[in-house]
This record gives structure tokens, C-alpha cells and sequence, in this order.
């Protein structure tokens, strides 16, 4: 081919024709490349902004190849147990992310749930290991400005009043940023979902449960209940959400875990189960497509719900688990009511005894046994213990073997406005367990205090913020001695507490169940969310009950959430409390 040579046109150059013979020779494709033998400057400079182009575009390609490889690989290293492999991913250079990890000031542990925003609207949030893998192209070798937001935490502000923070964002770089926390509590883990270790994994964290990503194809999972039977700890939670359709199932989800290294408290007798405060290792009851499958085997159509979850003796003085039931029409409307029983063999809840649908003294939310002399009873607090029954299977599913703690008169039930009470001849009230009489919740309460049927030194159940001095209701909870604080300890969600609806969490002490139940501490926030159905894992308590663990549903529900936060919306998320914590403002035990 002959060289170009210069024409008297300075704007242009021209190539002499090729010899026929060499045309012969050369591919088509070739020939075609040439045929047109003359080309302008502007046509050059066109031609080398598209290979730039495509030079760019290979970039991405390539990026993206390296991002699915080393996923893959990383994925299958988990699925394998090699740790090296992990190890390999996070060598410098290797990884195509940028890793962000948020921890806690305190104590350099990752928190969950921290949302990095970018100016342009970009929402990350961190996994269960406090990470985020950072891969936005476009955004790669270059300073980002992040926002950092969680509630119950506080990231520092800067001179302009950002509370975030400019980072070099490079693959396979990262960075640590540090957050101060504002609950008294502290963010473990999220339990339930997908991508619970998401980020950890891309970029090559150790991740310390066995499946990290999505286990029995459950995406969701509302309110649970816990008990440990069979040398396990079952879990039981309500509407469950699947990957394949909006409707997943509503008959009740199952699943076991290895008892703990320290059954509870007492410590000693554990099991092979990870440290809580490590995680749960979860194994579902699933269905021949591997999705979670219905528990409560209870015929009719309807939601399914479990609560009152217990292990008490049947008449043989064997343990069974029970639970009471609702099959639910709506939210708020029942269609039946009864309680249900575990099957070893089918390892399904089968149907014990259906009560009718207008017995006041319906047990629910979380049951705790509790021995008063001689007699073992099961106490339902709802947060508050107002039912209490005998602790074996013939009295549980009798309705009129059922007590409730009560001021009214025996044999009575509330009616607002014609609610008789129970009092001495010297007028005392009389609160006390009796049967076939309706109990008064906290709002009932109040409702005969502004009647002035009740005095505030009668009130039983009458909840204040110890800080904010003002009125707090309960919604549900958990109740338990602890021989730490040698005292009667709550955990409880509370109602139209500020600044959320439901997602405000509580901590209080009484000298007994019954109460009273008077002061209450703020211990951890969701500023617009709802966390509630707050369970205490009682068999995860450490330190002599110094460390206990408890669990609630993270959800937009009962909320004006536009948009809800990726894989944490509808989960069951872990924290821990230390009751030696200096800012825990409660009375001292005796």
C-alpha cells in the first residue's frame, strides 16, 4: 500500500488507487476499508472521538465483566468455605468496589442500616457487617460526597451543616467512617431477607453465617415467636414474603437454630449455635420448591397468625409446644380464635381447641412461665401481663381456666362509660387475678382516670418517659425476671411515641409482673419507621442477665414511607442492651 501524499488542497489528503492486481489479493472487507481514498481532517477528528468511544465503552464492559466475575467468584467461595478465596477478592487492586465501612464509635463494630447518600440522590445502605460495596460508574476514581444517615445514630456535621463526609472513591479501595450512637441499645444484625451480608460479600468480607444472600427464598418475615423445644430453638413468624410474586404465605413460617454456646442467664448446658451476637443460623421449614412453607395447619381460609408461643407438659407430663391462634379475615377482624398444637410428625401446628371469638381473656402476644408457691402458671404480656393461665395443655385450651389481673368486679367485663370496679369497705381498690372477668389495658386506664373512677396512686400500668416527662403506651412487648437488675424487666414498642407512630422502643422495671409499671426509658429510635412486636431472646441473656438481646419488625407499615429501605422493609432486626450502660436512667435492683 502506498504512502499518502500531500495535494494542493491543504484540508485534504488523498492515497493513490491500489493496483488492481494487490485488489485482487486483498478480503472485501479490506478492500471496502480503502475505497474511499480520500478523508478530512474533521472526518479524522470524528473517527478518533468514536474510538474513544468505544475505547470508553470497553472500559465499562470490562468493569462490568470484572464486577459479575468477581461476584461469581466470591459467591462460590462461600458456597465452598474458602476463606482464601475471600481473602484474594480483598487483596488491593483485586476488587472492582470500593469499600465503605460505617462503625460504631464506640465500640469499632459495623452498624447495619446506615444509608450513604450521594448528591445525586444515590441511597446505599449498609449490610449486617456495617458495609457498603461502592461500584457506580461514572463515579469511580474521583471524590464523592457522601450524606450519612441512620436513625438512633449521628454522623458529625461540617462547616456548612453536611453531616457526611468526601471520600476517594476507588476500586478496590476503601474507607472507614465512624458514627456515634445516640440509643442506648446497639444495631446488631438484620435476621431475616435477602442480601444480609450483601456487600460483605463483594468485597471479600468474612461473613459469619452459612447463607448470606437468601435463604429458603424468604424476602420478608413479620413478628416472631420463639421457644426452645427438642434441644432447638424454633422461630415462628407471621406473613412471609417470597422473590417469584408480591403474595408469598400466610399461614405461619417456621425455622430452628442451634441453641446458643450459653443457654441464657444461667450459663453452661448450651449448644453448638453461634454467639448472638455474631448471628443466627436459621434452617426453614420449606416446601418441595425450597420456599418457606405454611406451619399453622388449621383449616379455612385466612391469615394465620401465632402468638403466646410455650412449651408447657400434657397429661402424660410430656413437654409439648403450643401457641394460641387467629385466622384473620383483615388486620382487625378475626374469624376464628383457639389454640394450636406442635406435631413432631407432620412438624405442623395442629388444631387443639377453637374458643369463641368473644372471650375477654383471649392470651396473646409473648408468653413467659412464671411460678407463684406451688403452682406454675403462663403469663401473656401484651405488654402487660393481664392473662395468666395453669402451665399444662388441659387448662391452656380451657377459656375458663384463664385469670385475669383486674380492678373490676368478678364477673364483669369493660364497657366504657359502666365500667364497675372492685373495692373494699374502705374503699381500696382491688386489683387482683380473678376469673371470668375481663382485664383493663393501659388506654382503658386512662379512659377511667379523666372519669374519675380511678385514682393515679390506683394506677397499675401508666407508663412516663423518665427524660421527656411525658405519657407513653405500649403496644406489645416482652416481660422477664432479670437477676441482674433483680427486678422484673420490659421491652416494648410504644404508640404515637415521638417522633415515630411505632417505632420508638422502650425499657422498664417493676418489682413484680402484675406491676406497677410506671416509668419507662427511650432505648432505641426509627424516626419515620415502624419497628414493633419487640420479643427479649431470654435464652441469648449474658453476663448474668447484664446483656440481653431482643428483635422487632423493621416495616413502612402504619407509616407515610414513600420509598422503604432495600432488603431491611419487613425483617426482623437484632439489637443488644447492656443494663450496666451509664445512660440507663432506671432505679437500681434490690
Amino acid at each position: 500500500m502506498r504512502e499518502l501524499v500531500s495535494t494542493p488542497n491543504p484540508g485534504k489528503m488523498t492515497r493513490d488507487p491500489v493496483p488492481a492486481e494487490t485488489q485482487m489479493r486483498m478480503p472485501k472487507p479490506a478492500l471496502a476499508c480503502i475505497s474511499h481514498h480520500s478523508i478530512t481532517a474533521q472526518d479524522a477528528e470524528e473517527r478518533s472521538e468514536k474510538r474513544e468511544v468505544r475505547s470508553e465503552k470497553r472500559e465499562v464492559l470490562s468493569t462490568r465483566s470484572s464486577i459479575l466475575i468477581s461476584s461469581a467468584f466470591a459467591f462460590l467461595c462461600v458456597l465452598c468455605g474458602e476463606k482464601s478465596g475471600l481473602a484474594l477478592l480483598a487483596a488491593e487492586g483485586a476488587s472492582p468496589y470500593f469499600a465503605i465501612t460505617v462503625v460504631d464509635a464506640d465500640t469499632g463494630r459495623g452498624v447495619p442500616l446506615v444509608e450513604l447518600r450521594t448528591v445525586n440522590e444515590i441511597r446505599c445502605f449498609t449490610d449486617s457487617n456495617g458495609v457498603v460495596a461502592f461500584d457506580e460508574p461514572g463515579l469511580m476514581n474521583q471524590k464523592v460526597f457522601f450524606y450519612v444517615q441512620s436513625d438512633g445514630y449521628e454522623f458529625p456535621k461540617d462547616g456548612f451543616g453536611c453531616r457526611g463526609v468526601a471520600l476517594e472513591v476507588k476500586p478496590g479501595g476503601s474507607a472507614t467512617l465512624k458514627l456515634n450512637r445516640l440509643n442506648i441499645a446497639e444495631r446488631l444484625y438484620r435476621i431475616t431477607g435477602q442480601g444480609i451480608y450483601r456487600d460483605s460479600l463483594l468485597v471479600g468480607q468474612p461473613l459469619p453465617i452459612r447463607q448470606p444472600l437468601l435463604n429458603a427464598q424468604v424476602l420478608g418475615q413479620d413478628s416472631v415467636q420463639t421457644a426452645e423445644y427438642r434441644g432447638k430453638l424454633y422461630w415462628f413468624w407471621g406473613d412471609t414474603h417470597k422473590p417469584s410474586y408480591p403474595l408469598g404465605h400466610f399461614g405461619t413460617a417456621g425455622a430452628t437454630s442451634p441453641l446458643p454456646p450459653s443457654r441464657g442467664r444461667e450459663g453452661g448446658g448450651g449448644g453448638p449455635g453461634l454467639d448472638p451476637a455474631k448471628g443466627i443460623e436459621l434452617a426453614y421449614f420449606t416446601d418441595d420448591a425450597g420456599f418457606s412453607r405454611p406451619m399453622c395447619n388449621v383449616p379455612g381460609e385466612g391469615m394465620k397468625w401465632l402468638d403466646g408461643l410455650v412449651m408447657v407438659p400434657d397429661e402424660t407430663g410430656a413437654e409439648r409446644l403450643v401457641a394460641h391462634f387467629a385466622r384473620m379475615k383483615t388486620l382487625d377482624q378475626a374469624l376464628e380464635r383457639g389454640w394450636v398444637i406442635f406435631s413432631d410428625k407432620t412438624e405442623t401446628f395442629e388444631l387443639l381447641a377453637s374458643w369463641p371469638l368473644d372471650e375477654p381473656r383471649w392470651p396473646c402476644s409473648q408468653a413467659f412461665r412464671h411460678r407463684v408457691g406451688e403452682q406454675d402458671y403462663v403469663y401473656f404480656a401484651w405488654p402487660f401481663p393481664y392473662v395468666r393461665v395453669k402451665a399444662d395443655v388441659k387448662a391452656i385450651k380451657d377459656p375458663h381456666a384463664y385469670e385475669a389481673f383486674t380492678p373490676l368486679m368478678p364477673g364483669s367485663r369493660y364497657v366504657k362509660g359502666q365500667a364497675k370496679l372492685e373495692r373494699s369497705p374502705n374503699r381500696q381498690l382491688i386489683w387482683d387475678w380473678k376469673a371470668d372477668t375481663g382485664f383493663i389495658t393501659q388506654p382503658q386506664q386512662k379512659e377511667l382516670l379523666d372519669a374519675g373512677q380511678l385514682e393515679s396512686s390506683e394506677v397499675k400500668f401508666k407508663f412516663v418517659d423518665v427524660e421527656a416527662r411525658r405519657p407513653v403506651f405500649a403496644h406489645a412487648g416482652s416481660v422477664a425476671f432479670n437477676p441482674y437488675r433483680k427486678r422484673w424487666i420490659m421491652l416494648f414498642d410504644a404508640e404515637w411515641a415521638r417522633p415515630s407512630i411505632l417505632g420508638e422502643v422502650y425499657y422498664a422495671e417493676a418489682e413484680a409482673p402484675e406491676g406497677p409499671w410506671l416509668q419507662a426509658q427511650k432505648i432505641v429510635t426509627h424516626a419515620k419507621y415502624s419497628f414493633y412486636n419487640v420479643k427479649h431472646h431470654l435464652l441469648f441473656d449474658q453476663e448474668g442477665g447484664r446483656i440481653i438481646y431482643f428483635e422487632g419488625t423493621y416495616t413502612k407499615m402504619f407509616t407515610d414511607i414513600a420509598v422503604p429501605t432495600p432488603r431491611y422493609e419487613y425483617n426482623q432486626i437484632m439489637y443488644r442492651l447492656d443494663l450496666a450502660h451509664p445512660r440507663l436512667k432506671m432505679p437500681a435492683g434490690k
